[in-house]
């Protein structure tokens, strides 16, 4: 877990499903366990995103996520 990979869950949108266009932080925790359980986490970074969104939210540690929502590194 590194800096960027935060920014980018406070900030990424969902592409697809039930729940496109939201924020990976605010998806349901049970959207993430549904992934998780029945399904197949998405190969490749979005994937593991969802999969530290998902530890984030059982550790009940998601609300250090958003106040880098809308962050805008600077250059």
């Amino acid at each position: 877990m590194d800096k960027a990979q935060l920014i980018k869950l406070a900030n990424m949108p969902m592409p697809f499903g039930k729940y496109a266009g939201r924020v990976l932080i605010d998806l349901p925790e049970e959207y993430l366990l549904w992934f998780q359980n029945k399904a197949e986490f998405p190969k490749g970074e979005l994937g593991e995103l969802m999969k530290l969104c998902l530890a984030l939210k059982v550790e009940g540690l998601e609300e250090v996520i958003h106040p880098l929502k809308n962050f805008r590194p600077a250059h």
